[in-house]
């Protein structure tokens, strides 16, 4: 690989010199081409050393017409320099890129990743239907989305243009007319969430992309506030929804649970306290505990809520309402 950006563009030039003179019959030489180019006779030897050695490139010197020449014919530099690391990458991005599929991103990342195939060699191929057997990526389960939402919120982001939406709350189905200044995109579990000012409510409010039914870009333009962290609402939380006050969420986990705690990341701010039964004690700040108390119910009877009080109590009239559900169940249920 060239070593930057300056010598690229050189080899550029050098295989656009090659080219020419092949074509018109005044060959290239490294006199020639330092001239024009304004370096030392030595550094298009070096190139063209580096290009034979590294990239591969047929190049020969005919004596005769004093000038270089590519052996052949239909030869022509590639603009990118791929290895088989490179590939094996492109091609594990390939499949990557099917779990965007409910948005119009995934029609132009293939484009990109066509364009990527196109600029390789011929004598180099992307075939990634190869790791079809060898590599999975299971999609998450997914919301679908409408193109022109989509577009109209991407246009709104980059133009820093506000939007009027039409919004459904989760469940309902009358939708409420909103007009948002879009500040963040996020992607969190299957689904795109809208993160911006609305100016009904005068807050910074997080809305699930799939239940925007129609989106308006309008001239209105907004500058996004200097203190808007994007992090706050998705990077540095647990989970998608957040709050103006932060607590501490303790949870502790059995000895059978505690290895698959262990082996995982679960906010960048959090404790593991190993205790001496094998239990651990994971803590970390949250502004929302809705997603935290549908985590911890997740682990069953692995997880117990040490901390906030307000979640404690969530959980166990979460759990007091389940099992009267399952109590019934005990005197026959008609399914």
């Amino acid at each position: 690989m060239a070593k930057d950006k300056t010598q690229l563009l050189r080899l550029l030039f050098i295989d656009r010199k090659i080219r020419e003179g092949m074509r018109s019959g005044i060959m290239a030489n490294c006199r020639s081409m330092a001239a024009e180019y304004e370096v030392s006779a030595k550094s298009i030897l070096r190139d063209i050393d580096y290009l034979r050695a590294q990239r591969d490139a047929p190049i020969a010197y005919d004596a005769a017409n004093r000038g270089y020449y590519y052996t052949e014919e239909n030869y022509a530099l590639p603009a990118l320099s791929l290895n088989e690391s490179d590939l094996f990458a492109i091609c594990i991005a390939e499949k990557a890129l099917r779990l965007h599929e409910d948005t119009p991103v995934y029609r132009k990342l293939q484009k990109v990743f066509r364009k990527i195939e196109e600029s390789l060699p011929d004598k180099v191929s992307i075939h990634p239907a190869w790791v079809e057997d060898k590599l999975s990526v299971i999609p998450e389960q997914q919301t679908r989305l409408e193109p022109e939402v989509w577009e109209a919120v991407s246009a709104g982001l980059s133009k820093n243009r506000t939007l009027a939406i039409s919004y459904r709350k989760p469940g309902g189905r009358e939708c409420t007319e909103r007009r948002v200044d879009p500040y963040h995109l996020v992607r969190y579990q299957g689904e795109w969430y809208l993160i911006g000012h609305c100016h009904r409510r005068e807050a910074i409010v997080t809305f699930a992309m799939s239940r925007i039914e129609a989106a308006l870009l309008l001239a209105e333009r907004f500058s996004v506030p200097e203190g808007f962290d994007h992090a706050r609402y998705g990077g540095s939380q647990f989970g998608i929804f957040s709050g103006e006050h932060e607590v501490l969420v303790k949870v502790r986990f059995s000895r059978e649970h505690a290895p698959y705690v262990l082996e995982r990341e679960w906010h960048p701010r959090q404790t593991v306290v190993r205790k001496k039964d094998g239990s651990v004690v994971l803590g970390f700040p949250a502004r929302h505990l809705y997603e935290v108390k549908r985590w911890v119910l997740s682990w069953g009877s692995g997880a117990k809520v040490l901390a906030p009080r307000e979640l404690i109590e969530s959980v166990q009239k979460e759990l007091a309402a389940a099992l009267a559900d399952y109590s019934k169940g005990k005197r026959g249920v008609n399914v």
